[in-house]
């Protein structure tokens, strides 16, 4: 699991028929304090995220384990967002 800040929304309207009505969003890596560390990257979003939450995400075979982003071409989901 990463920390992350989210810092955008993306949108694609040519995609697998899995993602149709998925929210895409921009999200960047961040260390303890919440300062950006990293490159950004989408993830598909789970639990309602917006622009500025700190959120928790997954990447590779473990972001497809969610029962949102079971069996779709997905690489990072949100699956958490931080309160403290």
């Amino acid at each position: 699991m990463l920390i992350a800040r989210v810092i955008g929304t993306t949108v694609s309207t040519v995609k697998d028929e899995k993602l149709t009505g998925r929210k895409l969003l921009i999200v960047r890596q961040t260390d303890e304090f919440g300062e950006p560390v990293g490159k950004p990257y989408v993830a598909i979003d789970t639990v309602d995220a917006g622009i500025g939450d700190l959120v928790l995400t997954a990447a590779g075979s473990s972001a497809r384990q969610t029962n949102i982003t079971k069996d779709t071409p997905v690489d990072a989901v949100i699956m958490a967002m931080i309160d403290s």
